[in-house]
C-alpha cells in the first residue's frame, strides 16, 4: 500500500537491544511502517549494501521482524542482486529500510546496479523511504562521513532525492556537530538537517514536515550559513514517539 505522497525518514536510529535475541525494532522502523500508511502484514525490504550485505545481521533483522508481525525481506548485492528484478521487487514493499555503514561504497555500488534510478522512481509512486545513519545521508545531496577513513569528511554524491545535506549521529562524536559547521562555512555543505541518536526527519516529497524521537531528550536540528558567513544552528521541535 503505497503512502499518500513520496516520503521519506532519514534517521540516526531505529534499533533496540532486546532481553531475548540480538535485535529489536524502536520507535522510528514502527514509525515508517505507519508512513506507509499499510492497513495489513506490513512489508519492509532491508537493504544492507553500505555493510557488504552481511547476512547474519540479516537474520536479526529478519527475527526482530517476525517479532513485530512484519514480513522482511532482503536486497542483496553481494555477489549479486538477490532478485531477478529488483524494481518489481521494491514495488512490492512498504518500506524500504536501508542500514548504515559505508555511504561512498552504498553509492558507488547503487550506481553500478542502477538501483539509485530504481529508488528514485519507487519513492515517487509512494514506497516509504527510510533508514539509518549511512541509510539516512544516501536520500541526500551528501553530508558527513567516515566512509573514507577515521576523520569525519564530506560526502557530495547523494542521490539528492532531497535537497539537503545531512549530519546524522549529531550528539554522538565530538567531531560531528564542528564538522558540519565547517563544511556548512566554506561552502561544501548547503542546509544541513542534522540526527542526534534516536532522531527521524520525515519528508513529504521534498519539504521537512516533522522530526521524531524514540529517546528522550534528543533533537534535530538544521544548519546553514548566516548573512556573516558562519553557521547557523536552529534546533527543531522534535515529537517523542510511543514508547
Amino acid at each position: 500500500m503505497p503512502a499518500d505522497a513520496p516520503t521519506i525518514l532519514a534517521t540516526s536510529g531505529g534499533y533496540a537491544r532486546p532481553e531475548r535475541g540480538d535485535l529489536a525494532f524502536a520507535g522510528l522502523v514502527h514509525h515508517a511502517v505507519e508512513l506507509s500508511g499499510t492497513s495489513s502484514r506490513p512489508r519492509i525490504c532491508q537493504v544492507g549494501t553500505a555493510s557488504g550485505d552481511p547476512r547474519p545481521f540479516n537474520a536479526a533483522f529478519s527475527e526482530a521482524g517476525a517479532v513485530a508481525g512484519y514480513e522482511i525481506t532482503h536486497l542483496n548485492l553481494f555477489p549479486m542482486p538477490s532478485v531477478e528484478d529488483m524494481e518489481a521487487h521494491l514495488l512490492d514493499q512498504d518500506v524500504v529500510w536501508v542500514n548504515g555503514g559505508s555511504v561512498a561504497n552504498l553509492l558507488a555500488v547503487w550506481r553500478v546496479h542502477g538501483l539509485d534510478e530504481i529508488l528514485a522512481r519507487v519513492w515517487q509512486v509512494g514506497v516509504v523511504l527510510a533508514g539509518v545513519s549511512a541509510g539516512s545521508i544516501c536520500w541526500y545531496r551528501g553530508g558527513t562521513t567516515d566512509s573514507f577513513g577515521p576523520q569525519l569528511r564530506a560526502v557530495t554524491n547523494g542521490l539528492a532525492l532531497l535537497p539537503y545535506d545531512s549530519g546524522v549521529h549529531y550528539d554522538n562524536e565530538a567531531r560531528r556537530r564542528p564538522t558540519v559547521h565547517a563544511l556548512v562555512e566554506d561552502g561544501t555543505l548547503g542546509e544541513t538537517h542534522c540526527t542526534d541518536d534516536g532522531v527521524g526527519l520525515v519528508y513529504r516529497g521534498t519539504e521537512l514536515v516533522e522530526a521524531v524521537t524514540e529517546q528522550d531528550g534528543k533533537r534535530a536540528y538544521v544548519v546553514a550559513k548566516g548573512d556573516d558567513g558562519r553557521a547557523v544552528e536552529t534546533p527543531l521541535d522534535t515529537r517523542r514517539l510511543p514508547r
